[in-house]
């Protein structure tokens, strides 16, 4: 089976999907990343941050990584026919069974617009193959927004991640350059709880949550 995870950012695909991406991994399923945005390809801490997200990766066993280089923060500015036909491309070529998006509630308007760029691409007609689309949760991103009906993320399913938490957490610390200390959501503790939280949802000790978009049965 092949899997996408589209990530806006590099290591929103780690706080969302980190745990079950290993976990496709470790079953022999593909998985594949595709980044969204970077900053000035020239700047010494964007490559850094590439060759953490690459690190991150290999640790989980990703077996592709896509960096579509768009401009970080000004995805807005761009053309949306040219944000679209970008996605599409990519969506197109790789040809995914399953697909992992951000959650369209997200604060920060990368995430928006990836979601909504993502979505055009994913319409059935474009892939007959695809069976299911989920959205995922990121942390400082999906709980920072104004808590309207349309904003909040409500998971309905969930993924008992309990022996893939510890390869997410290791993944995480290849994000150097990202990782915060507690009680910022973006640190390791924080990671963990959220994962114990979702866990105790449906009595498993970890679990990923996330929302379902579309699913072919």
């Amino acid at each position: 089976m092949k899997i996408l995870v589209i990530a806006p950012h590099n290591d929103d695909e780690i706080l969302g999907v980190g745990a079950t991406m290993a976990k496709y991994a470790k079953i022999g399923h593909e998985t594949i990343v595709c980044e969204v945005t970077a900053g000035d390809l020239n700047d010494p801490m964007v490559q850094q941050q590439k060759r953490e997200a690459q690190k991150s990766h290999n640790l989980l066993g990703v077996s592709k990584t896509i960096f579509m280089d768009l401009p970080v923060v000004s995805l807005k500015q761009m053309p949306t026919k040219d944000i679209n036909e970008a996605f599409l491309s990519i969506i197109l070529n790789i040809s995914p069974e399953i697909v992992f998006i951000p959650h369209k509630g997200d604060i920060h308007i990368d995430h928006r617009m990836t979601v909504e760029a993502a979505m055009v691409a994913l319409r059935p007609v474009n892939l007959p193959k695809l069976k299911a689309i989920y959205a995922y949760e990121t942390l400082s991103e999906t709980e920072w927004n104004i808590p309207t009906y349309d904003n909040i993320f409500q998971p309905n399913i969930y993924n008992d991640v309990t022996e893939e938490i510890g390869i997410k957490l290791e993944a995480m610390k290849c994000h150097a350059s990202q990782i915060r200390q507690y009680p910022h959501p973006r640190s390791l503790e924080a990671i963990e709880a959220l994962a114990r939280y979702r866990g105790s949802t449906v009595c498993c000790k970890y679990a990923e949550a996330f929302m379902v978009i579309r699913q072919v049965l």
